[in-house]
């Protein structure tokens, strides 16, 4: 396997003899500075200060597919107090999507990229690459960021126990809630049972094109996955309008699924620019791809940081 240049020292040091390093990454893990978040009200925005240190056990950091170690980061984020709707949605990549109510950040795309024309970007859930995420779908950055690829399974469990309820686990940088898994069956009634909410994507049929990774549709990649209108519960942007424990008359809302997207792909609101000045940088230290015409190829980085569309 050929890694990035900037993370090929520490993972090859780490695949060589992680096991001489388990008591020290248990060390580094437990020695973890307390969490700190501070949510409050700023005119018209809500502000979220926190140093990233998850309020749950984490993961072992570093491991045999992350080099890096969990260090407290230093965010200052505000999404609006009323967010509105946009006319379209808006669709982003490489920031974060919002923020936990414990300070971890939401940033569900991967760094790892098939060097063709245009560039495939690796899904982190999608199996072709191990991002050694832990149980609570979450990693480390280079400088230490702590973040959630998917469902924060140690923070619902802080917030819920073991009970399938309704759980308001973040806010996205446009405003709007971010909710765990469940939500109600009947969206306007907080009456009715809560169950699993269903994502409305699925995997493409048949296979890619030319200029291409090539081979079927499997989901290793983002463009191999589709939004189907009426499939599952939620709309493109994984959320839907409903009535919820903290907004009993009705407001749109994000839900986390354990399916693509996993975490929201693309907003339905403005996001905020404080996500794209503040997130954390991108790092690529999974399997290479190959270039356009069969070459030698590998991942590459991203563009710029900033709200864009994707470059596919």
């Amino acid at each position: 396997m050929r890694l990035s240049r900037t993370h090929a020292s520490p993972t090859l040091l780490l695949r060589a003899g992680c096991t001489a390093l388990v008591s020290v990454c248990l060390a580094a893990s437990s020695q973890l500075p307390p969490n700190e978040v501070k949510i409050s009200t700023d005119g018209e925005y809500r502000r979220i200060q926190a140093n990233g240190i998850p309020d749950h056990a984490p993961g072992q950091f570093p491991n045999r597919h992350n080099p890096n170690v969990i260090g407290p980061q230093s965010y200052d984020y505000k999404v609006p107090l009323h967010p509105k709707l946009t006319e379209k949605p808006v669709p982003y990549r490489m920031q974060p999507f919002g923020i936990g109510v414990n300070g971890v950040v939401f940033d569900p795309f991967a760094a790892e990229w098939w060097q063709g024309d245009p560039a495939w970007q690796y899904e982190p859930h999608g199996g072709a690459i191990d991002l050694g995420l832990d149980s609570s779908n979450a990693h480390v950055q280079p400088n230490g960021a702590y973040h959630y690829h998917g469902i924060p399974n140690g923070l619902i469990e802080k917030l819920a126990g073991d009970q399938k309820k309704m759980v308001l686990v973040g806010w996205a940088a446009d405003g709007f809630p971010i909710y765990g898994p469940y939500a109600y069956s009947e969206a306007m009634n907080a009456e009715s049972p809560v169950k699993k909410m269903v994502p409305s994507y699925g995997v493409k049929a048949g296979t890619r094109p030319a200029g291409s990774p090539g081979g079927k549709y499997d989901g290793a990649f983002v463009q191999d996955y589709e939004y189907v209108e009426g499939k599952g519960d939620l709309d493109a942007s994984n959320g839907r309008y409903g009535v919820t424990p903290e907004f009993p008359q009705g407001t749109y809302y994000y839900v986390l699924t354990d399916a693509y997207p996993y975490v929201p792909r693309q907003f339905a609101g403005t996001p905020d620019a404080s996500f794209a000045r503040r997130g954390p940088p991108g790092g690529g230290f999974g399997p290479p791809g190959r270039g356009r015409r069969g070459g030698p190829g590998g991942m590459r980085p991203p563009g710029p940081p900033g709200f864009g569309p994707p470059p596919f």
